[in-house]
């Protein structure tokens, strides 16, 4: 299903608490709130269907989310060339349902994207403290180590804004050809740059994917110092015709193993957004039913997220 992705959202925003917070010397950060209280839900599968930031927003109220994951990136709800108008719109939206912006996903890699500074302005402005950045590709296998001292020199930028605009960045750790999708890359292209803000998005399915059996719980043991943000989804092995391709899944449905994942994420010093992604056909024909499926994929993937966190993060 799909959600428009211009008018989206005339919403409200929040900032939740990171995992390495910004704050005067003299004032202590805010205590966290509690981790099933911390999950958003990823826009990109509402981009396309032209709901307003208003609908957005009351389709996220009932699922009793605290926010979304929101687009902000060529093609998403919020337009990165508009988005000083935008998204204070989407702010208000979310908002007036009670609802914050606990992150955003963009398509930054460098300050020198006209977006950039624009985009972390406007978080700013709006107290959203977590945000995505783009992908740093590899385009010669080869030539690995160039690449991520050139995509350091890139980030490097980037943090810059992110150090004026008291906001912190996460690498997302996206299977194939990406620095940081086997994890100990990342782990180099973040050596140098402040923890305050810049770290990790860890994404288990994308980890068990290059992980396999237990190379994605070492990958996440490495980089839990720096982890900021955490990408909830599952996925399957299946043979096509054109060979081994993975598809999306509804959580639990999947091969990401789930209780032990979030039994080493309690183990780590964890207080940021848990970002749940709906990245499997739910079906539906007409645009109605389409919403209608789409909402009951997130309702049911929120009951199996839930009791998952329930497990491996008691109530006292």
């Amino acid at each position: 299903m799909t959600i428009s992705r211009r008018n989206m959202m005339q919403a409200g925003v929040g900032a939740i608490a990171t995992a390495s917070p910004v704050s005067a010397a003299d004032e202590p950060a805010p205590k966290p709130r509690p981790i099933h209280e911390r999950i958003c839900l990823f826009t990109d599968h509402l981009d396309d269907d032209g709901f307003s930031y208003a609908e957005v927003a009351s389709h996220l109220k009932q699922l009793g989310v605290a926010g979304p994951d929101l687009t902000v990136r060529p093609g998403g709800l919020v337009s990165p060339e508009k988005v000083a108008d935008e998204l204070p719109k989407a702010a208000a939206a979310f908002r007036d349902q009670g609802l914050t912006i606990p992150m955003i996903s963009t398509g930054l890699t460098s300050a020198r994207d006209p977006a950039a500074r624009p985009i972390l302005a406007a978080m700013k402005k709006l107290g959203i403290r977590h945000f995505k950045t783009g992908y740093y590709k590899y385009d010669d296998p080869d030539r690995w180590e160039e690449r991520i001292a050139s995509a350091r020199r890139e980030l490097a930028s980037l943090v810059d804004l992110a150090k004026d605009a008291g906001v912190c960045a996460g690498l997302h750790n996206h299977a194939g050809p990406t620095v940081g999708g086997a994890m100990w890359d990342g782990v180099e292209l973040l050596k140098g740059h402040d923890d305050n803000h810049v770290g990790f998005y860890f994404d288990p399915m994308h980890a068990t994917i290059e992980g396999g059996n237990f190379g994605w719980q070492l990958g996440f043991r490495k980089l839990t110092p720096r982890l900021k943000m955490v990408a909830i989804k599952d996925y399957v092995w299946e043979k096509t015709p054109a060979g081994w391709r993975t598809r999306m899944c509804p959580l639990g449905e999947g091969m990401v193993r789930w209780p032990e994942f979030f039994k080493l994420l309690a183990r780590a010093r964890f207080d940021g957004p848990l970002s749940l992604h709906i990245e499997y056909d739910p079906g539906g024909k007409s645009k109605a039913e389409r919403l209608e499926n789409s909402l009951a994929a997130a309702r049911k993937d929120l009951l199996f997220l839930r009791k998952q966190l329930a497990t491996a993060f008691p109530k006292p």
